[in-house]
């Protein structure tokens, strides 16, 4: 099985994968089409050097890379993909031979977290517009894509994953409600960057508390982040 999640950054998408990665059945990948992305808007991100030296940025090499052979031949393949990442030029056809799995969180929180690490976040840094498309896209072709809310994760870490392992048609194992602190040898290079708060960490975090407040500069941002949000938070599990 292929399991493709696809998220903005700051949605707890780390965390997922360190929690797919902890189960002995499956393999994971960290943001396979980052270089790509950076290579073709030519952004400066932190790292970007060491990010473009670390991965292809061939897109259609890419692409095929997921198809292909599982790392150590693992029955379970989880690929934890930035919605952002999917710009023109990227190919979307291998979609149709995977999972595709949708991962939420209400953007005042995604903005705050985000913009603390890169300042001053654009509507397409955060993935919501994205997200939205793609989801379309999977529907059109006639797939049913599982939508998920980080935030009902964090309430309730166990049953969440319960629910979502039933519905993909995994068997739910304890092993993904914590991981070792330190994390992933399947990290992105850009890790020390944007992951030291999962790196502290052995589980889940516990219920997150009321909205962030977002800065006045920001609230457009939020405002435009929030009808895609909305509508996706209308087909989560």
């Amino acid at each position: 099985m292929r399991i493709a999640m696809w998220s903005g950054p700051r949605n707890l998408s780390t965390a997922m994968m360190y929690a797919f990665g902890n189960r002995g059945d499956c393999a994971v990948v960290d943001e396979p089409f980052y270089a790509t992305y950076l290579a073709k808007t030519g952004l400066n991100h932190p790292m970007r050097a060491e990010i473009l030296q670390s991965q292809s940025q061939d897109a259609g090499q890419v692409a095929q890379s997921l198809l292909g052979p599982v790392p150590d031949a693992r029955p379970v393949y989880y690929q934890k993909h930035m919605t952002q990442h999917m710009i023109e030029g990227v190919p979307r056809d291998w979609m149709r031979q995977v999972t595709n799995l949708f991962l939420i969180r209400h953007p005042a929180r995604v903005i705050a977290s985000y913009a603390a690490k890169r300042e001053n976040p654009v509507l397409d840094d955060i993935g919501f517009r994205q997200q939205a498309e793609l989801f379309d896209l999977c529907r059109s072709w006639g797939q049913v894509p599982v939508v998920v809310d980080s935030h009902d994760i964090r309430a309730d870490p166990e049953g969440k994953l319960r629910q979502l392992c039933e519905v993909l048609g995994l068997s739910f194992v304890p092993e993904m409600l914590s991981w070792p602190r330190g994390g992933h040898a399947q990290d992105g290079v850009w890790a020390p960057v944007w992951y030291g708060a999962v790196w502290d960490s052995t589980g889940f975090a516990g219920a997150e508390g009321v909205l962030p407040e977002v800065p006045a500069e920001l609230r457009p941002v939020l405002e435009a982040a929030l009808p895609y949000y909305e509508a996706m938070k209308a087909e989560k599990i």
